[in-house]
């Protein structure tokens, strides 16, 4: 099978895989500090913050865009 996506750094990860990469790497603190969202700040879990990204597209836009820099 072809590569569909060869260009894209994201392809063939997970919203849940990026998220929990991120948490490992900053913390909900340091990442709530870096993109204030409130599933990240109140009470943060991957459950919530997970419902939340996939039904908000600048929220997701954001982690994916802290999440490209990270593994630059």
């Amino acid at each position: 099978m072809q590569d569909t996506q060869p260009n894209n750094p994201l392809h063939g990860k997970t919203l849940e895989t990026i998220l929990n990469e991120l948490v490992d790497y900053y913390g909900w603190q340091r990442l709530g500090d870096r993109i204030a969202i409130r599933c990240f700040t109140d009470n943060p879990s991957v459950k919530s913050s997970l419902t939340f990204l996939r039904k908000t597209p600048w929220a997701r836009q954001k982690v994916e865009e802290l999440y490209l820099n990270l593994n630059r």
